[in-house]
């Protein structure tokens, strides 16, 4: 059974019950550790290339059923409470920094290390660095399947239409707000908001490590910028210059900006209604195919002209993990080891999660990737000198924090409320659920 990548949350909310009905039933007449549940959220590049991958594993070895779960990144964390809740979790997923500590802190994840020591999984290609970003609490829970950043992928034939180009190792948010103003009134094309839960994190975060101040506390317990005055100020003038281009008509709805859950070629890039939008790296080829034409990938404007300390880090993209509940563990490692280290799976999946970090795959693909993947590998490195080390993974309750947020923001680029008071209930609404 293949779950195809699902917009709507209120028909996931309808089909849960019986996938977990049918997995479980499968679960049970399976034996002899042949059979393993593989789920990661994706969009359709990533399904088709990941769903190959796990039928090469089955050629293989022979008698071994994969069987493949995949949704929307929303949808993916539904499906998966879900499954807590009924005791059924898969034997082997896709894991994001963002829930990879609520996870361990229910020890629902495998320490893979001994894994390692014993041969398992073949982690002889990895740095320490590499392999830092999936320890926690001394344990390697989760293993890095490619290096990623956040930016933003732009319609370049728009940029040239407008008769825009981009430094943008140098650009600030003002020059964001020309590049925006100059490309409504030549094309009449508006510019994505800041204002989906998802942005927020990422698009706030960059803008406050700029002044020594992490998205959250160290301790989790309040946001990084609670005290920090100019950081403060700098998210507030982010807001201010979004109503500026909203009151120049050159903002895009942000109540239809603030929808989740859609797939790519839904998006208002895809559908040509904006030039931007903010994405990971890794997703970029998958926009681009959505769009069906050329898209470029800026690193974010910031606030100094990119000048240390950098907002921009290196992240790992989303990491493969395996679930302590599974009764699969050998043939989990197996295929673990061999996601992330047999090159004629890597070959199939030609990067598109992220730059491979073993470093026999990564010089296998760099003459392999088509051009466009070739880009995001040429990206990263650009982007490297404009990076610092990445903060510890968020809290818990950041999706919780997530939730929130959104809400006044939108109402914030509504009009409704002030950019004081957007910033000021962005802290404290935050901060009442981290401080708990």
């Amino acid at each position: 059974m293949i779950m195809k990548k699902i917009g709507s949350l209120l028909l996931l909310s309808m089909i849960i019950p019986a996938l977990l009905f049918a997995v479980g039933t499968q679960q049970q007449s399976s034996s002899g550790g042949g059979y393993l549940r593989f789920a990661w959220w994706g969009n359709p590049t990533r399904d088709e290339r990941t769903i190959q991958v796990a039928r090469l594993f089955e050629q293989k070895n022979p008698g071994v059923t994969i069987e493949t779960e995949t949704a929307g990144f929303d949808a993916y964390w539904l499906m998966l409470n879900a499954q807590v809740a009924a005791g059924n979790l898969p034997d082997v997923m896709q894991q994001d920094l963002s829930y990879i500590k609520q996870y361990n802190d229910r020890n629902q994840l495998v320490d893979m290390a001994p894994l390692a020591q014993r041969g398992a999984i073949d982690l002889s290609g990895w740095t320490d660095s590499g392999l830092a970003s999936g320890r926690l609490n001394g344990k390697l829970i989760a293993l890095s399947l490619g290096t990623n950043t956040w930016g933003i992928g732009v319609d370049r034939g728009l940029l040239q239409k407008a008769g825009v180009t981009i430094n943008d190792t140098t650009w600030t948010w003002s020059d964001y707000e020309q590049v925006a103003l100059t490309i409504y009134r030549n094309t009449g094309v508006q510019t994505m908001p800041v204002v989906n839960t998802m942005e927020f994190q990422y698009v706030f975060e960059h803008i406050s490590r700029q002044f020594n101040a992490p998205l959250y506390a160290v301790d989790g317990k309040s946001m990084g910028f609670t005290n920090n005055n100019a950081a403060r100020a700098a998210l507030k003038d982010l807001m201010d210059m979004q109503l500026r281009l909203r009151s120049a008509g050159a903002l895009y709805d942000p109540q239809d900006a603030a929808i989740t859950g859609r797939g790519m070629p839904e998006s208002p890039l895809a559908q040509g209604k904006t030039w931007n939008n903010f994405h990971w790296s890794n997703q970029h080829v998958g926009h681009q195919n959505a769009a069906g034409r050329a898209l470029d990938y800026f690193m974010f404007p910031s606030i100094s002209g990119n000048k240390a300390p950098f907002g921009a880090y290196l992240r790992p993209s989303q990491f493969i993990s395996m679930l302590s509940s599974s009764k699969s563990q050998d043939l989990g490692a197996k295929f673990v080891n061999f996601f992330i280290n047999d090159l004629e799976a890597n070959r199939i999946l030609l990067a598109e999660r992220g730059i491979p970090l073993p470093a026999a795959v990564r010089n296998d693909l760099a003459s392999r990737v088509d051009p466009n993947t070739k880009y995001l590998f040429d990206f990263i490195t650009k982007i490297s000198p404009f990076t610092s080390p990445m903060d510890p993974p968020y809290p818990a309750t950041s999706g919780e924090v997530q939730d929130v947020v959104g809400p006044v923001l939108l109402q914030c680029l509504q009009g409704r409320i002030t950019t004081d008071a957007c910033i000021a209930q962005v802290i404290q609404s935050a901060n009442a659920i981290l401080s708990r």
